[in-house]
């Protein structure tokens, strides 16, 4: 299906992403996937691309071009040409907006540019042994001690937790449920320390660690945005979030669709390609439709959230059909290969189990149907109460 959202400037720019990924990224893929993370040059070759932070304002370093059409295009491609493990949208679109709205112009200054050149990687950690999708049970607390804001706590599952130079980390200043706020805490600071690479069942490539902070000092010129805002400040971005996943969700339905096509049509069974079968032919028309369906929807909330629009509940249905879909695409294109398709060798096995983390990250697929249902009206905090 023909998509009509990208102009003539968007297809070049796809052109030079995807030769960044096939030479510095792809030729480095099972090197990482061993060490468990990407190199830390990755990131500063990114940089000196222009592909990190693209957003931010060209007195940073930046390209100041905040059309999201270009961080869709660098997620569409790493997944068919590079690593899903190297984390650029992370630390581009999820993260460093979090300095660019609501840090002061100080702030700006001072982190913005090395995030841009790609010497500072980026992480944000909310997550924690005790408290995943509901964020109103951080523990992880910041007392304010006059001159600094003593930090404590643990956060778990930080995706670039051991690359991270600065992490917005969430933690409680308030007694309240809501009673958040957001700190950058800085490579090096007395305290803070990472845990071990934590082992994953998929995204072997991508560094996910536990972080502790203990009797950290934080300055108070490094509090993000509001003292006692952060749960608000967290819910503003997470439309992109949900998005920016939908947008990797279905980039990577569409690399495993990509391959699978290739190798029906090469391998043989009984004399005749596996794609000449019927049940195949129909997996793979089933698949193409709700990838060409999906996409449609996505490319409209592209659109919608560039012009400021795109609600929290497109943004979570985008999320959850999207996700649903790379995993029924990805087991599907495993079963095509029959029993190739379990062997790491082969680039659909590695797929289908980076896929199973799509349900579970930035909300998992039952948050996403509760958001849903609540816009619907159905929300079951709200009976008995009076119209």
């Amino acid at each position: 299906m023909d998509r009509n959202i990208f102009e003539e400037e968007h297809e070049m720019f796809r052109d030079a992403a995807r030769a960044f990924y096939q030479n510095e990224v792809k030729p480095f893929s099972d090197k990482w996937h061993e060490q468990g993370m990407v190199d830390r040059e990755a990131f500063l070759k990114a940089g000196e691309q222009g592909m990190l932070l693209m957003w931010a304002d060209e007195k940073y370093g930046g390209a100041g071009v905040p059309d999201f059409r270009y961080e869709q295009i660098l997620i569409e491609e790493i997944a068919k040409h590079g690593d899903p493990g190297f984390f650029m949208t992370l630390h581009s679109r999820l993260v460093g907006p979090y300095i660019g709205e609501l840090g002061t112009e100080e702030q700006k200054q001072r982190w913005l540019p090395k995030c841009i050149s790609g010497e500072h990687v980026l992480a944000v950690a909310i997550t924690e042994p005790g408290a995943g999708s509901d964020v109103a049970g951080i523990r992880t607390r910041a007392e304010d001690k006059g001159d600094h804001y003593l930090l404590n706590g643990s956060k778990t599952f930080i995706s670039n937790g051991i690359l991270a130079d600065l992490v917005v980390v969430v933690a409680r200043t308030d007694s309240g449920r809501h009673g958040l706020s957001l700190f950058v805490v800085e490579r090096g600071m007395e305290g803070f320390e990472r845990g071990k690479n934590l082992k994953k069942m998929g995204m072997k490539s991508q560094d996910t660690a536990e972080l502790f902070f203990n009797n950290v000092k934080v300055p108070k010129d490094n509090l993000l945005g509001e003292f006692n805002r952060g749960f608000y400040q967290l819910m503003h971005f997470l439309a992109e979030e949900r998005l920016l996943g939908a947008c990797q969700y279905l980039a990577n339905a569409e690399a495993a669709f990509e391959v699978t096509m290739t190798y029906t049509q090469e391998r043989k069974a009984f004399g005749r390609a596996i794609a000449d079968f019927q049940n195949t032919r129909f997996k793979l028309a089933d698949m193409r439709t709700e990838m060409d369906v999906a996409q449609a929807f996505v490319d409209r909330c592209v659109m919608e959230h560039n012009e400021g629009k795109l609600s929290a509940e497109d943004a979570a249905k985008a999320k959850l059909f999207c996700s649903e879909l790379e995993a029924r695409v990805t087991d599907q294109c495993v079963q095509l290969h029959g029993g190739n398709g379990y062997m790491d060798e082969y680039p659909v096995s590695r797929m289908y189990t980076n896929a199973r983390i799509s349900r579970i990250y930035a909300g998992s697929s039952e948050i996403m149907r509760e958001i849903i249902a609540r816009s619907l009206g159905l929300d079951p905090r709200k009976k008995g109460k009076a119209a």
